[in-house]
């Protein structure tokens, strides 16, 4: 059983690795272009036209891919997040409540032995 459960973390560490690494991977590959695309505009002769139109449609084929993959992914991993999943609360409370019963339970036993305990003292009218 503690196989299958590290060979599941570990899988999802992959994942996770995989997925930082390719979002990486979309991030520089729009900063390289972008860099292109300065070093265009910083030429002393002007920037060239039909590089600057490459460029600005190669960026947003880039920024497009990175809403299609890495958004969608986000999106739906952020779906599927399930805060209360593994939570215990339900439990902890069924739990508490069933304490807070037995602690009720035992004062009411304990006040009954006090009532057996006590001596009746008996009163004249009661003869």
């Amino acid at each position: 059983m503690q196989r299958v459960i590290g060979w599941i973390h570990r899988n999802k560490m992959q994942r996770a690795i995989g997925w930082i690494h390719r979002n990486k991977m979309h991030r520089c590959n729009v900063s390289k272009l972008l860099t292109r695309l300065m070093e265009e505009f910083a030429i002393p002769s002007g920037p060239r036209k039909e590089l600057i139109n490459n460029h600005c449609s190669e960026f947003m084929q880039l920024i497009k891919n990175i809403q299609v993959t890495s958004l969608r992914e986000e999106i739906k991993s952020a779906c599927e997040y399930r805060p209360f999943g593994k939570c215990d609360y339900i439990a902890r409370i069924s739990n508490e409540i069933c304490c807070k019963k037995v602690e009720y339970v035992i004062e009411k036993l304990k006040a009954m032995k006090e009532t057996i305990d006590a001596p009746y003292i008996f009163h004249l009218s009661e003869i």
